[in-house]
């Protein structure tokens, strides 16, 4: 394998990759759109030469070689609420095809993001060129099951157009595009599991990982007071309020330690979005120790202010979030499925998706035992370090090199 070094490699240039990386959303918007943006603009830091193609842009890769819109005619974006996300997607699919066909014979890897990658795919195919399809979450089959399963349990009413909802014919076409792609990029060993268990073999995956940004997540200045005999104990829990993501287990651990009495539960983000589930919370969120936060502009600062970050997801990728918190000395409270960078006791706690008792445990331990909260925290800071994009940039780097063919395979610079 090529040593990569700093932000450029040390031997054999011409063999660094070079990349199509097709992204069918707005590139740099919050959510996948961050991670598209930060994937591509620091593998590039490490030799990759990528054609970033994305439907728009909202922040653009300057590393990148060439940047490329498909629904951007004249440099004015079409908004997807006017196409219909599916459409949308298939749009940039045919158009991102389109283009690697013009570009196939200065292409070694596609990397595709779900839903908008099986006519890419199918051209990477014909011409050669070894593909890989990033995986956010979890098999779309796993997802739907667990979530359907979570929100029955509940009897909380699904949207028809909730992403989770069993749509078959999405399943249909996101499982071509795991047949049709040559590796599928998982984030976490809790998305591999799911991929494995159906039968995929361990070859065709491929794990990268993700990342937060030095230049706005750090530990605040002045730590003194942190754990101050008058400091407030403080939890918090950031994204949507839904079922999947487990915020009612977090908020019956939170109640039944008797940590509500004396904390503070902070929730950033919507909680709107199921009016069932919102109203069957409404038991637990009035109390005065919950405190509504709503969309959090500033993510850095709020957790700088917590002592835990609770996730106890039934179904995550690899939460970004998790890698955030731990940046700013904030100790992770997670489920085994939130796709968490952490060690059991070691830089964090990790209980059993839905186990609420033993979540009430690690959040009874993290606000009782100072010493025992302050190894966490130091040893997850600490390891903080190695997960920066850039860190995540290198090991993607590194394994599009693994993923180049060392002989040209038959279809190479067809056209079709």
């Amino acid at each position: 394998m090529l040593e990569l070094m700093g932000n450029v490699s040390v031997e054999n240039a011409d063999k660094l990759p070079r990349v199509l990386h097709s992204f069918g959303n707005r590139m740099g918007y919050p959510g996948i759109g961050t991670t598209a943006y930060f994937l591509i603009n620091e593998v590039a830091k490490y030799g990759c030469r990528v054609i970033a193609v994305s439907a728009s842009y909202d922040r653009i890769p300057r590393t990148a070689w060439k940047k490329l819109s498909t629904l951007e005619p004249f440099g004015i974006r079409v908004p997807f609420r006017l196409l219909g996300a599916e459409r949308g997607r298939r749009m940039h699919d045919r158009k991102a095809a389109k283009i690697l066909r013009r570009y196939n014979r200065e292409i070694d890897i596609v990397h595709c993001w779900p839903g908008s990658a099986l006519e890419t795919l199918k051209a990477a195919r014909r011409h050669g060129i070894t593909s890989i399809l990033h995986r956010t979450n979890t098999h779309t089959e796993y997802a739907y099951e667990i979530t359907a399963k979570e929100h029955e349990k509940l009897n909380v009413h699904m949207p028809r157009n909730y992403f989770y909802a069993n749509n078959k014919e999405r399943l249909e076409r996101e499982e071509s595009e795991y047949r049709m792609a040559d590796k599928i990029a998982v984030p976490s060993e809790f998305v591999s599991r799911t991929f494995l268990d159906r039968g995929f073999s361990p070859e065709k995956l491929v794990y990268i990982r993700y990342g937060y940004d030095p230049e706005r997540f750090g530990p605040a200045f002045d730590e003194k007071n942190r754990r101050h005999k008058d400091h407030i104990f403080t939890i918090t829990y950031m994204g949507r309020g839904e079922p999947r993501k487990g915020l009612h287990y977090a908020l019956q651990a939170w109640m039944d330690s008797g940590l509500c009495n004396r904390g503070r539960f902070l929730i950033g983000g919507d909680i709107d979005y199921f009016p069932d589930y919102r109203r069957m919370l409404d038991k637990w969120l009035s109390h005065p120790s919950v405190e509504l936060l709503g969309f959090v502009s500033d993510v850095a600062k709020v957790l700088r202010e917590s002592d835990v970050l609770v996730l106890p997801s039934l179904e995550e990728g690899s939460a970004k979030v998790t890698y955030e918190a731990r940046a700013c000395g904030c100790v992770l409270a997670v489920s085994d499925c939130a796709g968490a960078r952490c060690r059991h006791m070691e830089d964090g706690l990790v209980h059993p998706a839905g186990d609420v008792s033993l979540l009430q445990q690690h959040l009874l331990m993290l606000e009782k035992d100072n010493a025992f909260f302050s190894r966490l925290r130091k040893t997850s800071m600490s390891g903080a370090s190695n997960l920066t994009w850039s860190h995540a940039g290198k090991i993607l780097a590194e394994e599009y090199i693994k993923c180049i063919p060392t002989a040209v395979g038959p279809g190479r610079g067809e056209v079709l």
